[in-house]
């Protein structure tokens, strides 16, 4: 059945996508417009960090962020394609959904596109992969590690991993939501965890 609420989540996603001058964000824009959602988008069992996800949504203005949230029964949370990759402690702290991506389910061949929550007071440790790769911050926020840049980051910051760019994640009081994009190489094999310093005060 056709869910126009997903669509919508497409098009608040393809709004970011055409404001961040790169041009695989182009392109992601391109295809989220243009590849039809298929009808694996349908009313899904609530994951088991729902509700902190829709507490988190409700207190974000950015539009996608809405839009995720009038969504949120049709996400398929779970989906992570590096699932195997991930540490246990990794995978507790956090939920991933894929939704476009060489597996699909919105095919496609260079890209892949997910939203990433992260729960309050943890820390996602250092970590690289191939694909050069975007965040945007939706929903509550995050001391983000990038290379050597290190700082707080809100809803409406874009933040750009080039390919093996060490990064890195602190929540405090809120969590955070975030909507991701790999680019280039979006093999799953390269993602690693590093030597973490930070690891000891997480």
């Amino acid at each position: 059945m056709h869910q126009p609420a997903f669509d919508a989540l497409l098009e608040a996603f393809a709004v970011i996508y055409r404001s961040e001058g790169r041009e695989a964000a182009d392109r992601t824009a391109h295809t989220l417009l243009t590849t039809p959602a298929p009808e694996a988008f349908k009313p899904q069992a609530p994951c088991a960090l729902d509700a902190m996800m829709r507490d988190l949504l409700t207190t974000s203005d950015h539009p996608a962020a809405q839009a995720v949230l009038a969504a949120q029964h049709l996400i398929p949370w779970g989906t992570n394609p590096v699932a195997d990759r991930m540490s246990g402690e990794a995978a507790a702290i956090c939920a991933v959904t894929t939704l476009v991506g060489p597996e699909g389910p919105i095919p496609a061949p260079d890209l892949r596109l997910g939203l990433f929550y992260q729960r309050p007071d943890s820390y996602y440790a250092l970590h690289n992969h191939d694909a050069d790769e975007t965040y945007v911050i939706l929903a509550g926020e995050v001391f983000w590690t990038a290379g050597e840049d290190r700082r707080i980051r809100r809803p409406g910051d874009y933040i750009h991993h080039p390919s093996l760019m060490p990064h890195a994640f602190r929540t405090g009081l809120e969590g955070v939501l975030a909507l991701w994009r790999w680019s280039g190489d979006v093999n799953t094999h390269s993602y690693a965890f590093l030597p973490d310093p930070d690891v000891q005060v997480a």
